[in-house]
């Protein structure tokens, strides 16, 4: 008796549920999804309805707010029949209804070119009286690594330590680097020291053997990139080379300068001594008449004009044989040899001082003179 009274109940109990609730969500997929940036995604929201819910039909979709301050935002729309989907502008053109008429049991909307500015939780209300239901869905999307950029730091030379960095712009967190070798035996240094969170691969000591090509991969949930560097250890210099070097250049720069200063101070000396020699008065030719000697030669003439109105007949052949001594000798006489220097008449001689000053004469030093011509 006590099992037919337990089922009668349990029927009773279900129709009642059926009557109160005849609206129902009936999708069964994932809550959460995550979907990469400009790919499109389909928030499923499928329900079926009772006899008893005779309302009007009304779909809402509307993006939750994350704060409680703020309201909620509605995305897309279905009420009498008919559908607005440019409700929203952050996502207008992109947001459509997955079926021509919603009415049929399907409230399933499809986003298209995503961006990372539509994550959020979405929540599909529908209505019809007197059943309300809904279901909440959590977007993310997630943006794709960029390319990263490879690149290598410190000197790439043996025995040093040198940073191999890989870096991308772009890229959802959590990013992962990873680094490996594509060249030789592929195996990384031993001494190298990874940073997946920073994408970086330090090689400590690095050696010839760690020359080769190296590629360093960035990825996320949803895409991965990568790049290629070509790593290039080489010896060290020989310090002591060019140290040597150095010191040849500085020497050879300084010989270099000191012969150019001394090649300008000769040349300064030489043009010196020169413009002192063009100066000097050689000594064998004869100085200019100064204007006094003019003064006096013409005192002599005068004298000898007066003394010629004052002679007599009687002394006249005696200033005849009167000795020309401010005659300049000519060149045929200069160069005449002195065995052939004619000698003064010995009347001359024979004139004394005192008949000399009386006939107007005036006595004249005459310089010692050599051979050739030349001023003692």
């Amino acid at each position: 008796m006590d099992f037919p009274i337990r089922h009668l109940c349990c029927v009773l109990i279900s129709l009642i549920a059926g009557v109160a609730h005849g609206l129902e969500i009936t999708s069964q997929g994932p809550t959460s999804i995550e979907k990469a940036s400009s790919e499109s995604v389909k928030l499923d929201c499928q329900f079926s309805l009772a006899p008893e819910d005779s309302g009007p039909l009304d779909i809402e979709w509307s993006l939750l707010a994350s704060d409680n301050q703020k309201e909620d935002k509605v995305v897309i729309l279905y009420s009498g029949d008919r559908a607005y989907e440019d409700y929203y502008p952050a996502v207008k053109g992109r947001a459509h209804f997955n079926s021509p008429d919603p009415k049929n049991g399907d409230a399933s909307i499809n986003l298209t070119g995503l961006k990372s500015s539509d994550t959020g939780t979405y929540q599909c209300k529908v209505k019809k009286a007197p059943g309300i239901r809904s279901r909440k869905m959590l977007l993310t999307v997630m943006v794709r690594p960029s390319k990263p950029r490879c690149s290598a730091e410190g000197p790439t030379q043996e025995g040093k330590d040198v940073v191999l960095r890989c870096t991308s712009s772009e890229g959802t967190n959590p990013l992962q680097y990873t680094w490996e070798k594509t060249s030789d035996n592929k195996i990384l240094p031993a001494s190298a020291v990874l940073d997946p969170v920073g994408g970086t691969m330090n090689v400590r000591n690095a050696s010839i053997s760690s020359s080769g090509t190296y590629r360093c991969t960035a990825k996320n949930r949803v895409g991965m990139e990568d790049c290629i560097l070509h790593l290039g250890i080489t010896p060290p210099p020989n310090t002591a080379g060019i140290i040597a070097g150095a010191i040849i250049a500085v020497l050879l720069a300084l010989i270099i300068i000191a012969i150019v200063l001394f090649c300008c101070c000769r040349a300064r000396h030489r043009k010196k001594y020169e413009k002192e020699i063009s100066y000097e008065i050689r000594e064998d030719v004869p100085p200019p008449k100064s204007r006094v000697s003019t003064a006096r030669s013409f005192t002599s003439v005068g004298s000898q004009r007066s003394s010629l109105g004052s002679m007599s007949p009687s002394n006249l052949h005696e200033y005849a044989l009167k000795p020309q001594y401010d005659k300049i000798p000519s060149v045929e006489e200069y160069e005449r040899p002195p065995s052939h220097t004619p000698l003064p008449p010995p009347v001359a001689s024979k004139i004394a001082g005192r008949n000399l000053s009386r006939m107007g004469g005036i006595p004249v030093m005459i310089p010692a003179q050599n051979k050739d011509g030349s001023i003692v």
